[in-house]
């Protein structure tokens, strides 16, 4: 086994911690500040966490734009990010200045939210309109502040383009979506060919 002490470093070309855990869903995040500046950036740490409201959240390690957009207004809108859609959300990570149009840096079009102010991603197949619930700085163990925040949201209104609707099912294998894997440059896409199933079990198995 090839093992560490985080504090001490990993040893390796690149931190495999994010390899590991991975892949990895996208979080494409729309954000609208209290002065209208919008702002759209793809975070690598974002899940969802709840059924009943449902949960998402992300971590933003350093103060980006969109965290500072968010503690103002509260909101946010999540994008679907796609096969078809990779180069262009590659291009919303751009280490931009504040105030930068990432819509237009990316030749995306900005479409109206129903509960939010925050535009969504008209190219998008998915969106998730979100209300923030919590902002937590991640701690260490010993209780010492990180350089990241977690945005924890509900959201309240979800729209699905109705051809990845197969029979009422949300079509995962079929949408195209991408996902984040390990190293620089690292991402997979789900597709058909990567599907098993498995029902679970009732006790006693």
């Amino acid at each position: 086994m090839y093992s560490y002490e985080t504090a001490n470093g990993h040893g390796l070309p690149h931190d495999p911690f994010n390899a590991i855990v991975g892949p990895r869903p996208i979080g494409w995040i729309s954000s609208r500040g209290a002065d209208g500046t919008v702002n759209l950036a793809p975070y690598s740490f974002f899940n969802a966490f709840n059924y009943t409201p449902p949960i998402v959240g992300f971590s933003s390690v350093g103060e980006k734009d969109s965290l500072r957009n968010i503690r103002e207004t509260r909101e946010f809108v999540w994008n679907l990010a796609t096969r078809d859609l990779a180069e262009q959300m590659n291009l919303t990570s751009t280490d931009a200045p504040y105030g930068t149009d990432e819509f237009a840096v990316a030749n995306l079009t900005p479409m109206p939210s129903q509960h939010v102010a925050a535009p969504r991603v008209r190219e998008s197949r998915v969106h998730f309109e979100c209300k923030v619930s919590d902002i937590l700085n991640l701690r260490s163990a010993a209780g010492e502040p990180t350089p990241a925040w977690l945005v924890i949201a509900e959201v309240i209104a979800v729209h699905i383009d109705r051809s990845l609707l197969k029979d009422g099912i949300f079509d995962t294998y079929g949408a195209g979506i991408i996902l984040r894997t390990g190293g620089p440059t690292g991402y997979a896409e789900i597709r058909p060919d990567s599907r098993f199933d498995m029902r679970r079990p009732k006790w006693p198995v």
